[in-house]
């Protein structure tokens, strides 16, 4: 079994700290960044890791140190090979570095075959559909290659697209296009589908799409005489059926493309993973003396970055360090967190051309714990809250603390979750926040492609107000919003 440590139960592991002093354990963290850094460089040049974004319910992951299956946690790097397990009630998803995103929905299985870049850096991904259902929105772009593969077909991707694969059982898929088109590649050759279309393939008999094949070639004429849009094995409808889980996946892909393009962002980045996060979760922010920056919302004086999330060990990396809060990619993982007093911890982006395991930081002050990876085993060692997921479908009401960093809430469960912020900071209090209702079911118009049932115009559905036997907090620094 995959065994658990916290820093609070071994407090050994916050020994070589107390005895080296804070200037010695961040040269230490910087030699230990470094050697990683080395060993990725080494191993594979032309390897890639990608974010898991979202983690609901039982999901369980394989990354492939040996001990099989074991529970999946937010921001946890994806490499090739890793698997991806939902139960009854699990769903997940992940984001690669373009803003692409895979997900998978309850009693499904995926496993990441290849993440590598070719020799003019364009990005080759080949995923594995082994059970279940994976939606899949793309952003292709020029020279980068994605497959998804099931059974004996593939799925190939000219341009952006966004559709939904079913594996129904062993012997039958359906593949439906809610945006641009794909192409099908299977035993009987290929197949577009074009948008707002799908395809039922039929899995169970190869032998049979065989000889469907032989008649066609040696009679023409018998070729889709009983469906015209039937081809040896494959049938071509110019519509879908909806999915009970097609709710969620619109959910999702509308949060990324709402919160990646909001209009008062003024970042911009190569990558495209977690950007719709950090425009949700705080605000970017010019701070005298240090330049531009980014704060997550409700970060007050006591917080610093390295409060919660853990240690992952991968085979071949040795430790990364995994943030606990849903906005904790790519502040972990480029650039470097800053302090300023007055202002607290901020992220400065930056360092595009290398990729960081473990966090860089700059001006820590005196008396902060800055969590060492493990020096031996491979066991997850967990820091402050630990490493988290989020249950299914969010609560109806949210306590938001200060100091809290958003950890907690689930993305785009708050409507102005930076309105919540300024009331968090100017009371120094937590406030109960009402959440987000989820979207409306899908309805079918008649011709099989779902539409949406209009939602009543009114006022926002998120309030705050004190919460019940709130302690009051020390407030927070000065500082903008």
């Amino acid at each position: 079994m995959h065994k658990v440590l916290s820093l609070q139960t071994h407090p050994e592991l916050y020994m070589t700290i107390g005895k080296l002093g804070l200037g010695k354990t961040l040269a230490m963290v910087a030699v230990l960044a470094s050697t990683f850094l080395v060993i990725f460089a080494s191993a594979e040049s032309k390897a890639r890791i990608v974010r898991l974004s979202d983690v609901e319910g039982n999901v369980q992951i394989d990354r492939t140190t040996g001990t099989g299956f074991e529970k999946a946690f937010l921001n946890l790097p994806m490499v090739e090979g890793c698997r991806l397990k939902t139960g009854a009630n699990g769903r997940a998803e992940v984001e690669f570095e373009d803003g692409s995103a895979l997900r998978l929905g309850n009693d499904s299985e995926l496993e990441f075959v290849h993440l590598a870049l070719g020799d003019d850096g364009q990005k080759i991904s080949t995923v594995r559909l082994l059970s279940g259902t994976a939606y899949a929105s793309l952003r292709e772009k020029k020279g980068d290659r994605f497959l998804l593969t099931f059974a004996q077909e593939s799925i190939t991707v000219p341009d952006s697209a966004h559709f939904r694969v079913v594996l129904t059982h062993a012997s039958s898929a359906t593949v439906a296009v809610f945006k641009g088109k794909v192409s099908v590649a299977s035993p009987s050759g290929h197949n577009e589908v074009a948008e707002k279309h799908s395809a039922t393939i039929d899995l169970g008999n190869a032998d049979a799409v065989k000889n469907d094949l032989a008649r066609s070639d040696s009679n023409p004429t018998d070729a889709g005489k009983t469906d015209p849009n039937k081809k040896a094995g494959v049938v071509i409808a110019r519509n879908y059926d909806q999915e009970p889980l097609d709710g969620w996946d619109r959910q999702q892909n509308d949060y990324h493309e709402r919160y990646t393009t909001v209009a008062n962002s003024a970042f911009s980045s190569p990558y495209g993973y977690g950007v719709s996060d950090l425009n949700y979760y705080g605000g970017f922010m010019t701070i005298p003396g240090y330049g531009f920056g980014w704060q997550p919302y409700f970060a007050d004086a006591s917080w610093n970055p390295l409060m919660d999330g853990g240690w992952a060990w991968y085979p071949g990396a040795g430790y990364m360090w995994v943030s606990a809060y849903p906005w904790g990619w790519m502040p972990y993982r480029y650039g470097n967190w800053n302090y300023a007093p007055g202002y607290g911890w901020f992220w400065q982006p930056g360092a595009w051309g290398s990729w960081h395991p473990t966090p860089a930081l700059l001006n820590v002050p005196a008396r902060t714990n800055v969590p060492a990876a493990p020096v031996s085993g491979h066991e997850t060692v967990m820091v402050g809250k630990g490493l988290t997921g989020n249950p299914v479908g969010a609560p109806h009401k949210l306590t938001i603390t200060p100091g809290s960093a958003g950890f907690g809430v689930p993305r785009g469960s708050v409507r102005h979750l930076d309105r919540v912020a300024k009331t968090v900071a100017h009371s120094s209090q937590p406030v109960v926040v009402a959440t987000q209702p989820p979207p409306p079911p899908p309805v079918n118009t008649g011709v099989g492609v779902p539409t949406t049932v209009p939602m009543r115009s009114g006022p926002s559905s998120m309030s705050t107000m004190p919460a019940p036997s709130s302690r009051r907090s020390a407030p927070p620094p000065s500082r903008p919003h």
